[in-house]
């Protein structure tokens, strides 16, 4: 994958939240470089390059990471703790997307750097929009800081 080939970290464990995140960003044309993992700890090996992802370029980061809250293994809030802690991740732009209704959630993910806080709505078309916002904003108005 080249650098401007622009990936974006789905972090989602139930498969009809990855399957609406994924038709959303069809529906809006951003066919960007998409990996899914299913649990907070692959996330982190993904990240890392550390267990599965052993092989992968450190330096070949996401432009954005996807990060559901409820997860399986290592919780969303955890795998925001650890982007922000280590010096390789921790400017990583970081969208929490989540059904979460919990003000508690809101204020965590803020206090531990979340970019943004999103809370899933049903609608799918309410849905396709905001998507669509994320990735005009992320992935083409936001300038990254410059690789270290």
């Amino acid at each position: 994958m080249s650098m401007n080939e622009k990936m974006i970290l789905l972090v989602e464990d139930t498969p009809d939240d990855e399957a609406l995140t994924v038709r959303a960003l069809q529906k809006n044309n951003i066919s960007n470089n998409l990996v899914v993992v299913r649990d907070g700890a692959e996330a982190l090996d993904f990240l890392f390059c550390t267990g599965a992802y052993s092989d992968r370029d450190i330096h070949d980061l996401p432009q954005i990471v996807l990060l559901d809250l409820n997860l399986p293994k290592v919780d969303g809030l955890e795998v925001l703790r650890r982007i922000r802690a280590s010096e390789h991740t921790r400017l990583l732009p970081v969208v929490i997307l989540t059904s979460s209704k919990e003000e508690q959630d809101l204020l965590t993910g803020y206090s531990l750097g979340a970019n943004s806080y999103v809370r899933k709505p049903v609608d799918f078309n309410q849905f396709v929009d905001a998507v669509r916002q994320l990735g005009l904003y992320w992935l083409i108005l936001n300038e990254v800081p410059p690789r270290q």
